[in-house]
């Protein structure tokens, strides 16, 4: 395996793709476009409803397309800095086909980036598939899938099993979904794992990491949990950018990733807190580091800090890391000077960071100034009580 930068990772994936006859397509916007289901883009393929349901024509007439899609989620926002693989902003890159090739050509072009173009070692690759569960359309197990990896991939059966649908059914609200197949990679033992004995791929412990999920488009679920067959078989993958970049630079969290760690680098240089010095200071690192990454992709998509909706999505990621950096000991706007890093690190895959630098750059630190101004007042407002 050899170290790989994250944007490095990024062009390999979208240039073997398209050696594969799929179309390059630009990352959407993170607001969604005719689709009330979405506060923020958060998949790869959420751009890309209507071409997997055929309500629409796909891109140039093209029925193969690759992206590296932004993403935001944030469910977990109260766990991101305090684990190596919460953030609030993620890359998917994908390979998606519209009614045209299925599973097999999905499986094999997936082995050959991991084991020919990554040089990942087969030894450590591990592959699940759908065992099936419950009843109807969605209930029965992905035999194909795993007579397409046994037989015409050549993976070992021992590297092979088969999981729930937890796992290994994909679906997010309404929509195109199908059962799906993920590919890990095998970190080594874990020691915090608690039954070393039977680790496996979808163990709670660190040692298998799931870095690309391929689904089988092959139902639409109307919302309410049934399933139908969509006119057409379709392909949708996700591969966590930064996760496959934590694998090929053999770091163990996403936040020690180069171009993400670079950003860090800047808030310690502003702050004057290490990285490693304690680990209350490391989780107001990372919350900064990640929180900057998501409002300067979020600015740059045309959001704007406010009290509802996507504003106060971005409301809330600017303050919570204004206030981290207030627990470092800044009490200064900085977020304005750090949104230039971000800039920097991903303005070649996408140049719209560079063209709006300024505009970025006024809202957050704008934002800062109101956020400060809005303790300032509670602080005069407290003192006042207690003299009276």
């Amino acid at each position: 395996m050899k170290p790989l930068g994250l944007n490095e990772i990024r062009e390999k994936f979208l240039s073997f793709f398209e050696s594969k006859g799929h179309l390059r397509m630009q990352s959407s916007s993170l607001v969604p476009q005719g689709d009330a289901s979405l506060l923020l883009i958060n998949s790869g393929m959420a751009p890309l409803k209507p071409y997997f349901s055929g309500e629409a024509p796909p891109p140039q007439g093209n029925r193969r397309a690759t992206t590296c899609q932004k993403c935001i989620r944030t469910p977990d926002i109260e766990r991101v800095g305090k684990t190596s693989r919460h953030g609030t902003f993620f890359e998917m890159l994908g390979n998606f086909s519209f009614g045209d090739y299925f599973k097999s050509e999905a499986c094999k072009w997936a082995w050959e980036f991991c084991t020919e173009i990554m040089e990942l070692p087969i030894d450590k690759l591990y592959v699940t598939v759908y065992a099936g569960e419950g009843d109807g359309l969605a209930g029965f197990p992905d035999e194909q899938a795993y007579d397409i990896w046994a037989n015409e991939v050549g993976v070992d059966p021992s590297h092979l099993s088969r999981l729930g649908k937890e796992d290994n059914f994909w679906e997010i609200g309404a929509g195109p979904c199908g059962p799906c197949s993920e590919i890990y990679f095998d970190r080594g033992p874990d020691p915090k794992c608690v039954d070393p004995d039977n680790c496996k791929p979808g163990c709670d412990c660190d040692r298998y990491v799931e870095f690309w999920n391929l689904v089988f488009t092959q139902f639409n679920n109307d919302g309410s949990n049934n399933y139908t067959k969509l006119n057409q078989n379709n392909i949708d993958t996700g591969m966590g950018l930064e996760r496959m970049a934590c694998i090929m630079q053999g770091v163990d969290s996403l936040f020690d990733v180069d171009t993400i760690m670079n950003i860090t680098k800047r808030v310690s240089a502003i702050t004057g807190a290490k990285y490693g010095q304690s680990e209350s200071v490391d989780v107001s690192l990372r919350v900064i580091t990640d929180h900057i990454r998501s409002t300067t992709m979020m600015i740059s998509d045309g959001i704007l800090p406010s009290n509802e909706g996507r504003g106060y999505v971005l409301r809330r990621l600017l303050r919570r890391a204004a206030r981290h950096g207030k627990l470092l000991g800044t009490d200064k706007p900085f977020l304005f000077e750090v949104c230039e890093t971000v800039i920097n690190e991903s303005k070649a895959a996408y140049p719209e960071l560079d063209e709006k630098k300024a505009h970025i750059i006024r809202v957050i630190k704008a934002e800062e100034e109101r956020f400060a101004a809005t303790i300032d007042a509670g602080m005069k407002i407290l003192l006042d009580l207690r003299r009276t």
